[in-house]
């Protein structure tokens, strides 16, 4: 076997053992064994939302089991394919032997960014606010550029879109904005964006030409279905309608049909202007409601996320997460992680994979967390 190849099977040898290792793998198999006995109990159907539960957490496991062990088994085929050629002098056996060996490696770099998304809410579709910080028209507009950023790093993973809520600047960009994201892992890849993100340029606002620094804050937090419960008494809230703003003739809305909750014990506000409905509204924003706090939760549990509070502070220096320099130099760089790049319109075009991996390395056992994303 080649130097090149056999250093690429330890390669990938290690990083097999890396998935098994944050897989939990022997616990895993154990846990997949009896979800399966659990799962031919007749009884357990008596309780639709737990048998759902369970089911999805039996075929998230046998997924991983399965997709573990046939990276296991297509590398041993290999090797031992390159061997049977070596020994016949079949140079057209190795090359194809050690072709799908290299294509083993971009495999295993998928499924270790997905042992990352292993948190209790990160396959869950998730809510994404950006807010304008101060500086008005230019951080509208950079708020604007942020949430056309997500919206096309979702249209890339086909994931599906609605907006919630926009305000719109008074000349251009938006005050707000609130969308929901539907997709496999949407909070697990998204939830790394929470904070607060600067923008430098020359402004296309000012007749003089003259470079500005603008800031906008982005809050993620997931969706959560019925079987978590979020007791808010509505003494602790305050409930407002408000007339949605949008577009004019036919299809202005008359009605305050808009509705924003306010939960006073955190300050946390939500509000909805999707629907015509008040009615509508105000049950989506109830929901919204207990996903922020159900996500308040989360933060409390995982140490690694004190960064996301960010988006709680001050909207300016010295909470920012990302800087995005358009002049006098093109530069994207994650004050967290280091990460960098130099083709900013391809970062505000929704290429941020590099930027959310390096991040969810960081939030796994620090140093090793970093180790598992290096095979890409």
């Amino acid at each position: 076997m080649r130097n090149e190849t056999a250093n690429l099977v330890d390669e990938i040898k290690q990083a097999i053992g890396l998935l098994r290792r944050y897989f939990d793998w022997d616990e895993a198999v154990k846990r997949l064994e009896y979800l399966n006995t659990r799962a031919e109990d007749s009884d357990l159907w008596n309780d639709p939302q737990e048998a759902q539960k369970l089911m999805r957490e039996r075929q998230s496991l046998e997924e991983n089991i399965s997709a573990i062990k046939g990276l296991s088994q297509s590398l041993d085929d290999n090797v031992e394919l390159i061997a049977l050629g070596e020994e016949e002098g079949d140079e057209s056996v190795v090359e194809e032997a050690e072709a799908s060996i290299r294509a083993l490696r971009g495999e295993i770099a998928s499924r270790q960014i997905e042992t990352l998304l292993s948190g209790e809410a990160d396959g869950n579709d998730t809510y994404l606010e950006v807010h304008a910080g101060a500086g008005g028209t230019e951080s509208q507009d950079w708020a604007s550029m942020l949430l056309r950023m997500y919206m096309r790093w979702a249209e890339r993973r086909k994931m599906k879109i609605e907006v919630l809520e926009v305000h719109d600047g008074e000349e251009a960009g938006i005050k707000s904005a609130t969308i929901l994201v539907r997709g496999r892992n949407a909070y697990g890849w998204l939830k790394t964006e929470s904070g607060v993100h600067r923008l430098v340029r020359i402004s296309p606002f000012d007749s003089n030409a003259r470079r500005h620094t603008s800031f906008a804050s982005v809050w993620v937090y997931p969706v959560i279905d019925e079987s978590i419960e979020i007791d808010i008494p509505e003494s602790e809230v305050r409930v407002d309608t408000y007339r949605a703003s949008g577009a004019g003739g036919q299809h202005v809305n008359t009605t305050d049909s808009a509705v924003r909750i306010t939960h006073v014990p955190t300050g946390i506000v939500v509000q909805c202007q999707k629907e015509r409905s008040q009615h509508k509204n105000r049950a989506t924003a109830w929901d919204m409601l207990r996903a922020r706090l159900y996500e308040e939760e989360l933060k409390r549990r995982e140490e690694a996320a004190n960064a996301t509070e960010s988006a709680k502070t001050e909207i300016g220096w010295g909470h920012q997460i990302r800087s995005y320099v358009l002049q006098p130099y093109q530069l994207v760089k994650d004050l967290r992680t280091g990460t960098e790049s130099t083709n900013p319109q391809e970062v505000l075009d929704g290429g941020l994979d590099a930027f959310m991996k390096a991040s969810l390395s960081q939030r796994v056992s620090g140093g090793e967390g970093a180790e598992i994303a290096d095979i890409d």
